[in-house]
């Protein structure tokens, strides 16, 4: 009880343990407690906020602590909607997207500057003011279209676009009128914000991803890897606001600079995400809610008036907007539906700019009162319109969400190909995370295929030591694939002779592709090594040989090397179907170096597949010229070589230099080497997904005459006897 007596229980709450203990417990239950009423998490915790805030049961002061997080956990939104990001969809979609926010911007303040001049009668500056509230927007519900797998599709891409457009151009009204009210408006203003807003995104895109690229390739730790990224987030805050922008504007662009070098599915994003998902996000929702005052309902008309006329005309002209948008670019009702939930919640540019102008002090009244260019019944009237326009954003986006999902699953079911086994070689240590990183990529997208991993222990060597070797090897794969939220299966097998056992392997669970990383001593003389060459002779798969250079995330571009003949490979949409996959998952462009035929049929397969990456075409035949790839292939490029076994259609003579080629003339550079897959002996014509109409003629043939000649033989050998 003495205990008891020290610790101070006094509303609000100043213990800080008790205060952590309580956003936790909030953090934790209100999301459970919501979603079984159907409510979604995002509300519950907004009206939690408001629960235990100053105008609740005031368990809780919005000090500058709650305010600190909440900042940050806005900033967290902003870099992940830029970090997440489609970026060819974001290019292919630029337009629309600028489309989209000048209608969410020049809608909404029209409407509203003449709805709050006329019906409330502010004056002009006030109604401009007041009408950019309207306009801009925050991506409160952007969490939700996450975590049901569709932040890349085009209306998210589209919306996160016109969100940038829509508040730069808010946040540049509310400089300008507070610049007037002030008197600070000259020509020097304007320039000197164009000056610095120029090169704020040139330190953004141009200094950010050399620095970027240097550290990952310099240091592994997967800690320092979090620190980094989220010190650069908050130095791209910071520079936005010294170059006179809002501090989400720089996260949100941050995110777009290091977009490249955090694929998807790396361990790095998925951190990224927990912590976020699990700490900053929450915090920012609860103090949204803390803010709301639902008093002021009861204290005269006007704070009512005000707040009607800013929810019916913020939510009516982000509707219009979005149906614009869908008439204009003819996209689904689901599409403009997605647009319009995202961008029709109100929190953080919004409450910069009604708390700037309720500070802005404009003249004084009779009795020395301020007179605020923004008065209390617009401060309170906005926190009621992000109550309204949060629970309508979230509803609608969840629903949305729920139903694009679904959509999105059926219309790739071809796509997710549960049929696909890839099988992961590990032999060395030092390459098991370069390797379960390039081998999560082969997966189909929105498929559970199972990855194995595999490592053979050889008979002949020390079994303790190989046996220790093996199990850490299978347990660094097991932890990294499960840091990314995937799983891999391990396998080890014991047997005589390496090749057999990963063949073995290959048959007896159905692989499709095989993933081994180059040997050591690979030279000129001995490239692919014995077993490598013995895997190429006795299986039909498709085989990856990977050499890692660098990390895969800080590549730039794909230099891919095509054979001749090789459409006419019975792999060739399977492995065009794997390259554009993992192009995307990355964000690197591809560079095809081919035959014009071997393109003619790339284009197509483009077409069927509709994959959103970069691709240059660039007609290539002369083998024997492969050296002009030393000049075209830059540092951190990776070069992509389709290659062919001996003695199927696809294979030329030249290809037997390339060991020569790669050791002497390629050392620094990660490449892979893609052997196609091959029609397997007993394998029925009509099995194979792809395959030349002449070449299947041509093997009908052979057939049936080795068929005639074995006939023939045993026919001589009996009339002989």
């Amino acid at each position: 009880m003495c205990l008891l007596n020290k610790i101070n229980f006094s509303l609000p709450l100043s213990n800080p343990v008790i205060i952590f203990s309580l956003v936790l417990f909030i953090i934790l239950f209100a999301p459970l407690l919501f979603n079984k009423i159907k409510v979604p998490h995002i509300i519950g915790l907004i009206l939690s906020g408001m629960i235990i805030g100053p105008y609740g049961f005031n368990l809780l002061l919005r000090d500058s602590s709650i305010v600190l997080f909440g900042t940050v956990g806005l900033i967290y939104i902003m870099f992940t909607a830029g970090l997440e990001i489609d970026l060819e969809e974001f290019r292919k979609n630029r337009y629309k997207s600028l489309v989209f926010g000048l209608f969410t911007f020049i809608i909404p303040i029209g409407m509203g500057a003449a709805a709050v001049y006329y019906a409330l009668q502010y004056s002009w500056p006030t109604s401009f003011l007041m009408a950019s509230m309207f306009a801009s927007h925050t991506l409160l519900a952007y969490p939700i279209a996450s975590r049901y797998g569709i932040s890349r599709i085009r209306s998210v891409t589209l919306t996160i676009g016109g969100t940038i457009i829509t508040d730069i151009l808010a946040l540049l009204v509310l400089a300008g009128v507070i610049g007037m009210a002030r008197g600070d408006i000259t020509s020097s203003f304007w320039l000197t914000l164009g000056i610095s807003s120029v090169a704020f995104g040139a330190i953004i895109f141009f200094v950010f991803p050399i620095i970027a690229r240097w550290f990952f390739k310099t240091f592994e730790d997967p800690v320092a890897q979090y620190i980094f990224v989220l010190a650069m987030v908050f130095l791209g805050a910071f520079l936005a606001e010294l170059a006179g922008l809002e501090h989400i504007i720089g996260a949100f662009l941050a995110g777009l600079a290091l977009n490249r070098f955090i694929p998807h599915t790396s361990p790095l994003m998925n951190r990224i995400e927990f912590v976020g998902n699990a700490f900053f996000i929450p915090f920012f929702l609860i103090s949204v809610g803390m803010l709301i005052d639902f008093r002021v309902l009861f204290q005269g008309w006007g704070a009512l008036k005000v707040a009607g006329i800013m929810t019916v005309i913020g939510i009516l002209s982000k509707y219009i907007a979005a149906f614009l948008t869908q008439k204009s670019f003819r996209l689904s009702g689901l599409e403009r539906n997605m647009i319009f939930g995202l961008s029709t919640a109100r929190v953080g540019a919004t409450l910069a700019i009604v708390l700037v102008g309720y500070n802005v002090i404009i003249g004084e009244t009779a009795t020395g009162e301020p007179i605020r260019l923004l008065n209390e019944d617009v401060l309170n009237g906005t926190i009621i319109m992000i109550l309204i326009t949060c629970t309508i954003s979230s509803f609608v986006v969840q629903k949305t969400s729920q139903q694009l999902a679904l959509l999105e699953e059926n219309t790739g079911a071809e796509d997710a190909n549960e049929s696909e086994k890839i099988l992961i070689s590990l032999a060395y240590p030092e390459t098991v995370t370069e390797l379960i990183d390039f081998g999560l990529m082969l997966k189909p997208r929105n498929s559970n295929a199972p990855v194995y991993a595999l490592n053979i222990v050889s008979d002949e060597a020390d079994e303790s030591k190989t046996r220790s070797v093996a199990k850490k090897m299978m347990d660094k794969a097991v932890q990294h694939a499960a840091a990314t939220e995937q799983t891999v299966i391990p396998i080890t097998r014991f047997d005589m002779n390496i090749s057999n056992g990963i063949i073995y392997t290959l048959k007896e669970q159905n692989i499709t592709d095989l993933l081994i990383g180059l040997h050591r001593d690979a030279n000129q003389h001995n490239f692919l090594g014995p077993v490598a060459e013995r895997i190429l002779h006795h299986t039909s798969e498709t085989v990856f040989i990977y050499k890692p250079i660098q990390p895969f995330n800080t590549l730039k571009r794909i230099v891919a090397v095509v054979t001749t003949r090789a459409e006419r490979e019975p792999g060739f949409a399977h492995w065009y179907r794997k390259l554009t996959n993992i192009a995307r998952s990355s964000g690197l462009s591809i560079s095809f170096f081919a035959t014009r035929e071997t393109i003619r049929e790339m284009q197509e397969l483009q077409k069927q597949q509709n994959t959103e990456v970069k691709i240059s075409w660039q007609e290539f035949s002369q083998w024997d010229d492969f050296l002009i790839f030393s000049r075209e292939v830059k540092k951190d490029d990776l070069l992509f070589i389709v290659s062919s076994r001996k003695g199927q259609v696809s294979w030329q003579h030249q290809l037997d230099k390339l060991p020569y080629y790669l050791s002497n003339y390629f050392p620094n550079t990660s490449f892979i080497m893609l052997y196609p897959q091959q029609i397997e002996r007993g394998l029925k014509m009509g099995d194979v997904q792809y395959i030349d109409s002449s070449l299947a003629e041509t093997i009908s043939e052979n057939l049936a005459t080795i068929g005639k000649a074995k006939k023939l033989w045993r026919q001589f050998r009996k009339n002989k006897d």
